[in-house]
């Protein structure tokens, strides 16, 4: 066999893989925005993440669509993190979008001087946004109205970890599981929703208690 040959043959044996790649990879994000588009949030989530890792991408309009799949998804810490990544990215819209939800965030949780910061750095990153552009002047004079009431709220603790919306709605289908005598479904909800959320750690007790009722069950 000669060396040309031999050559033609090792190069019909890469290049299938790299389709293949390819194919899986545009299926994947075919999928990620169904799932957004449809509002299953929860899935949404699921996909975007595989994106990232098993695909290894990072593109900062994925990772928005993440984070807005977190914050709908009742995981407002995750897409808070994701938004304080996005609010660097050279992408001035894509930045501008990010510090207008982190503002989103921080107001909803009555952070306010907070949240007029992250509305004010909207619009440095995209003077065009006139969504950020009305949050900062509705805030703005929110506060100039309401300074006592903001003073008292910055007094109290906002240290405390919190489950987020998307883990007490998995705690109360498990709870419902549970009702049924279904502990093993039940543990199958807490733990995949750990997966992706790792608040969901706040019901440790509970998840431990499924998995003693496990063990049992398996001993019989």
């Amino acid at each position: 066999m000669s060396p040309a040959f031999t050559t033609f043959l090792f190069i019909l044996l890469i290049i299938p893989n790299s389709w293949k790649e390819i194919g899986e990879r545009n299926k994947a994000l075919r999928e990620a925005e169904r799932a957004f588009k449809t509002a299953d949030f929860e899935n949404s989530v699921r996909q975007h993440l595989a994106l990232s890792t098993e695909f290894g991408m990072d593109d900062p309009a994925l990772r928005f669509n993440l984070a807005l799949s977190y914050q709908n998804n009742g995981q407002e810490e995750e897409a808070g993190k994701n938004y304080e990544t996005l609010i660097r990215s050279r992408d001035s819209k894509i930045a501008s979008f990010a510090a207008n939800q982190s503002g989103v965030l921080a107001g909803n949780d009555r952070e306010y001087k907070q949240a007029l910061n992250y509305f004010k750095t909207s619009l440095i990153r995209n003077p065009d946004n006139e969504v950020a552009r009305y949050n900062y002047e509705l805030l703005s004079r929110w506060l100039e109205e309401n300074e006592d009431e903001q003073e008292q709220d910055e007094s109290e603790d906002q240290d405390k970890m919190e489950p987020s919306n998307y883990a007490k709605r998995m705690k109360a289908q498990a709870d419902a599981m549970v009702d049924q005598f279904r502990f093993e479904q039940a543990l199958d909800i807490m733990n995949r929703a750990l997966e992706i959320d790792e608040t969901v750690a706040y019901y440790e007790g509970f998840i431990n208690h499924l998995n003693d009722v496990k063990e049992i069950n398996q001993q019989q």
